[in-house]
């Protein structure tokens, strides 16, 4: 009953919700983190640059996924989350800044795993709670 409710009863619609409205403030939280001319530096177990690029895009691709993805439309809210990545390294140069591409792998293996984590949530419900026989 538990699982029910939170795959496919009342929560699912909760975290779609979430999802599509945490994803715009996140997004602009990444853009000012990538458009700032000295960037802060966080505290603790992220002092790596591209642990920072990482996380970030992990929770951009999770949130949009969850969001607004539906199976047709995972592989478009993951090239619009690179895309923007991409477009804010380019921009990098603008302000003052250096555009790398371990940047870009680091943004990209985050938005793969966030992709990832999202698909897990939003399919796997089907077998938990419908008690379909795992092939």
């Amino acid at each position: 009953m538990a699982r029910q409710l939170f795959f496919r009863g009342i929560f699912l619609p909760w975290v779609r919700r979430a999802g599509a409205w945490l994803f715009w403030p996140a997004a602009a939280v990444v853009a000012w983190g990538e458009l700032t001319p000295t960037p802060p530096r966080l505290e603790g177990p992220l002092l790596w640059d591209k642990l920072d690029h990482f996380t970030a895009y992990f929770g951009l691709a999770l949130l949009a996924s969850l969001g607004w993805g539906l199976r047709r439309s995972l592989a478009w809210v993951f090239l619009a989350v690179l895309a923007m990545g991409a477009g804010l390294e380019g921009l990098q140069a603008l302000v003052g800044r250096d555009a790398e591409w371990s940047d870009m792998l680091a943004n990209g293996l985050g938005a793969i795993a966030g992709l990832v984590l999202a698909v897990l949530y939003l399919a796997a419900p089907r077998r938990l709670v419908d008690g379909k026989p795992r092939d």
